[in-house]
This record gives C-alpha cells, sequence and structure tokens, in this order.
C-alpha cells in the first residue's frame, strides 16, 4: 500500500520504538476495511515489535483501529486510514505508544497529566486538511500522558453518516464527552487551557512579572517572527507576544511563490519560522491577545486579555489580517454548517453537494477551481462586473464543465435550513432582480481586514482600518512601529511581510540608539 520511499522512512522510525505495542483492527467487509488491514499488516511486518490484532468486536466504527501496548490504557484510535496529512499523525502516535518521547516541556507533560476527570475526545477530519493534523497529534499525545484521556480521529468522508447526524460542515470539529469542543485550527496549549481553567491566570501573572523589553512584538506571522529575527541579531531584549504563532499562513494550503522555495505550504512554513526564532533568545508568549497599547513614559505598554502587562521600549505591531466577512443575514449562524473559509479544509464535507465561492479575485477563483474538482458543482458570484483574478486563473475557471460564473451580483443573504446552509439569496446588480441558488455551502473569499480594531483612537489608521506607518515602518506614535499585512503596504504577500518585519526591526533598534533609556521612566 506505501510507496518503497515511505515504506522505507516508516521502517526506518519505527526503530525508535522501545517497547512492544498492538494495532487492534475491528474491520467488517468493506473495501476501506481491507485497504486498512492491508496498511495495518504491513506496518507490522516492518517491526518485531509491532503486533496486528483483528478483533471485530473491538469497537462498534467499523473500519477503524487502535494503537496500545500489550497492558498499556492508552486510547488512541483512527477510524478512517490515516493517510495525506494525517500519515504524520499515525507515525508519531505509533512513536509515542511505542516508547519514543515527546517533544513537549515537562511542564506541559505535568499538567496533561494533573487533569482531573475523565475525557473522550472525537476529532472529525478530512484528509485534505492542512489544520486538522495539528489537533489530531495534541490530542493523541494528551492521550499518551493521562490514562484518562481518550482520542478517536474520524475521518468525515467515511463516516458521512455521522457527519450529518451530527451537522458537521467544517473540520477540524472535536467533540468531548458527546458535547461539542470546538472546531477549527486548535495548538496543545489553547487544548489544555481550555481544560485547565487555572493556565490563563497563572499565565497572565507570569507574564506581567517578566523584566522590560527593548523590543516587544505583537503578532507571530512571517513580519513578526522576520523582526524577532532582527531584532534579536542587535543582541536586544525581544519579545513576541501572539494569539497563535504563524497567524493567517497556517491557514493557507499552497505558497508557489516564495522566492527560493518552489513550493511548500503554510504550516510547513511556520514550523520552519519557529526553529528559525527559536535559534535567538527570543521570548515568545504564544495564546495572547493584545487589548490596549498606551505610552507609560518613556516605556510602551502592551495589555492583554488575560489580564497581563508588558512594558516596552520600542514596540512593533504585526498583528496581520483576517478573512473579510460579508456581513450579510445568515454568515454568523451557519459558520461552521455551511458558511466556511478554507475550501481546502472543508471542501471533502461537500462531496457531489453543490456550493458556492463568493469572491472573484485570485482567492476566489483558485478556490472554485480547488473545489470544482471535489464537490457537483460551483457557484461563482462576483460583485463587479467582472472577474479580478489572473487570466491564466480565468481560463483555467471557465475550461470547467461543472462551474457557473455570475458577475454584477450582490448577496444579499445566506438561508439554512435545521442548522445548516441550504442556499443563498443575490441581487442581479444590472437587473435588480432577486435571484435564489439552492446549495449545501458558501465560501467566502472577498480578501482580509487588518487586525486593529484594539488600536482605535490610539495611533493613526487609514480608512481601512489598516495602520500608517512611514518609510521607517515608524507610527504616529514614536516607539511603535508596525509591519505586514496590518499595515498601508500595498500587496499583501508573505515575501514583503517578512521583509517589512526586518524594516520595522532595524526601524525600532535605530530609534532606540537615538534615545536615552538610561533614566528611570515615569508614569504617563
Amino acid at each position: 500500500m506505501l510507496d518503497a520511499n515511505i515504506a522505507g522512512q516508516l521502517k526506518g522510525y519505527l526503530q525508535n520504538i522501545k517497547r512492544p505495542i498492538e494495532l487492534i483492527a475491528a474491520l467488517d467487509d468493506s473495501a476501506k476495511a481491507t485497504e486498512m488491514r492491508d496498511l495495518l499488516q504491513e506496518i507490522a511486518d516492518m517491526s518485531a515489535d509491532i503486533s496486528f490484532i483483528d478483533d471485530a468486536d473491538s469497537d462498534s466504527r467499523k473500519p477503524s483501529f487502535q494503537i496500545k501496548q500489550p497492558d498499556g490504557q492508552e486510547k488512541i484510535r483512527f477510524a478512517g486510514i490515516p493517510m495525506g496529512h494525517e500519515f504524520t499523525s499515525l507515525v508519531l502516535a505509533l512513536l509515542h505508544v511505542g516508547g519514543h518521547p515527546t517533544k513537549l516541556d515537562q511542564e506541559v507533560i505535568d499538567q496533561i497529566k494533573g487533569l482531573e476527570g475523565e475525557y473522550h475526545f472525537e476529532t472529525y477530519i478530512s484528509l485534505s486538511c492542512q489544520n486538522c493534523p495539528e489537533v489530531v497529534q495534541a490530542l493523541n499525545v494528551m492521550a499518551v500522558h493521562n490514562p484518562n484521556i481518550s482520542h478517536t480521529m474520524i475521518d468525515g468522508a467515511l463516516y458521512q453518516e455521522e457527519v450529518d447526524q451530527r451537522k458537521i460542515m467544517a473540520v477540524p470539529t472535536v467533540y468531548l464527552n458527546g458535547e461539542n469542543f470546538g472546531s477549527g485550527r486548535m495548538s496543545l496549549p489553547e487544548i489544555i487551557s481550555k481544560l485547565d481553567k487555572g493556565a490563563v491566570k497563572r499565565e497572565a501573572e507570569k507574564i506581567s512579572a517578566k523584566q522590560d523589553f527593548d523590543v516587544l512584538i505583537v503578532g507571530g506571522g512571517p513580519a513578526g517572527a522576520s523582526a524577532s529575527i532582527y531584532a534579536a541579531r542587535k543582541g536586544i531584549r525581544t519579545g513576541i507576544v501572539a494569539e497563535r504563532f504563524g497567524g493567517q499562513v497556517m491557514d493557507t494550503m499552497a505558497i508557489e511563490n516564495f522566492i527560493s522555495v518552489k513550493e511548500t505550504e503554510g504550516p510547513k512554513l511556520v514550523a520552519a519560522l519557529e526553529e528559525h526564532v527559536k535559534e535567538y533568545e527570543v521570548d515568545v508568549m504564544n495564546l495572547q491577545r493584545a487589548k490596549g497599547l498606551k505610552k507609560n513614559g518613556k516605556m510602551i505598554d502592551v495589555e492583554l486579555e488575560s489580564g497581563a502587562t508588558l512594558s516596552s521600549k520600542a514596540v512593533i505591531l504585526a498583528t496581520g489580517a483576517r478573512w473579510r466577512e460579508l456581513g450579510v443575514p445568515g454568515e454568523k449562524e451557519y459558520r461552521g454548517h455551511g458558511v466556511a473559509y478554507c475550501p481546502h479544509c472543508d471542501g471533502p464535507l461537500f462531496k457531489g453537494k453543490p456550493v458556492a465561492v463568493i469572491g472573484g479575485g485570485n482567492s476566489g477563483v483558485e478556490a472554485a477551481i480547488d473545489l470544482a474538482g471535489i464537490v457537483g458543482h460551483v457557484t461563482l458570484l462576483e460583485f463587479n462586473g467582472e472577474l479580478r483574478a489572473d487570466a491564466v486563473l480565468q481560463k483555467k475557471l471557465f475550461s470547467l464543465d461543472n462551474v457557473e460564473v455570475i458577475t454584477g451580483a450582490q448577496t444579499t443573504e445566506i438561508t439554512g435550513d435545521d442548522g445548516k446552509v441550504n442556499g443563498l439569496v443575490y441581487i442581479d446588480r444590472a437587473t435588480e432582480q432577486e435571484h435564489t441558488v439552492e446549495l449545501n455551502a458558501v465560501f467566502v473569499q472577498i480578501g482580509l481586514i487588518p487586525n486593529t480594531d484594539w488600536l482605535k483612537g490610539t495611533i493613526e489608521l487609514s480608512k481601512f482600518g489598516e495602520i500608517e506607518i512611514d518609510n521607517h515602518g515608524q507610527t504616529s506614535l514614536p516607539g511603535v512601529f508596525a509591519a505586514g499585512d496590518v499595515t498601508t503596504i500595498p500587496y499583501k504577500q508573505i515575501i514583503m511581510a517578512m521583509g517589512d518585519g526586518a524594516r520595522a526591526a532595524l526601524g525600532a533598534f535605530d530609534y532606540l540608539i537615538r534615545n536615552d533609556f538610561d533614566e528611570k521612566s515615569e508614569a504617563a
């Protein structure tokens, strides 16, 4: 089942197993069950420490399999064949159950072990989802370290009846003890913080106790990462405070215009950025959302929603942008239940069904092309009289026979029934006639909006809410710089955000050496 190269690599990884493990499968007579049996037998044949056991009564979900030690309490199950993006989840589960140490700090391990109660997690995924593996791997590693935690990965395409019954229309979607726990990308610290109610307070106390920074970067995307590296290389005390390291890039699938790297994916690029940042003495504070910025004498204070406050001589704002919403009735109500923003993640959930894409720029047309190979029919609606995407993309789009393009269309409502999307309403701007399209999902691709709500009234913003900066990245507030998609730079590209971050860091360093911070700051 595995090609020779992957099989060879997996066999090498399995040499790190330190104790026997069992692959216990619950199979039926389906084609997928046969495929799963072949995979598990192939894996078992690679190592004398791995046993394959065919036990139809081991679980009600068929096909599925559990990974555990012969006498262990590990409760890790895959209800589906973990290939594609989930193959790494399978490899890590084999290694960790087999005794290969996880890469967690002891403090995090102790926090997982200290969770009280029973936690039965179920994660619905699609094998094409780039956000799902992080959630699956986080919950698997929790199950390794705490016998009261169990986790089952469920391939939504394979268990469509469950998906329909639970009205799951976005992945990853996580259930805890039968109740919805959350959807979308979640890191291990995020999951733990939702379970450990005292974690936020403890972390806020730790953050508030930190000494002042020379440069504090708010935001952990490409601009923030670049700024932190350039600042740290100057030998000054540098910190990053971010809601999620990687930012919007974590939700980006194909990246083919990052110079010197012919092709990569967002999560891979973010992992490389994180490793690079770790090479320097940068204090990274994750899962922290900024809520306020103010001058405090010569220093600048950044207030966090957790209750903590950080102080720095200079601040670089790199909070990026988020998906722009339509702002029509039904969008918020059906978000995650047919209203989606990531075609790569959620597209497979609508296999063979009609969907719509809103937006005729590059993102919208790329989404329509991607979805056309999965769903039954795609209706692309563009507000303007013509598409704005590159000519090569439009040529590809119009070559597809299951795509309809409607221009001059103003979407006015997303409709639904029984908790999920069943259509949308649009007005033909030329005739002013109202039309209804029956469909199962709406993918919104109309651009980005800067994350500057928390800065209004503090620094100068453009009419679009972007931070106004000069040639050095300086904002209207002395000592505060900005970089990346959150600013007025004209083109929102990863490579430009990185360059912008470097410029802001150099501008901040120049500000530091030209100002005297020896005297004790006076409160504003």
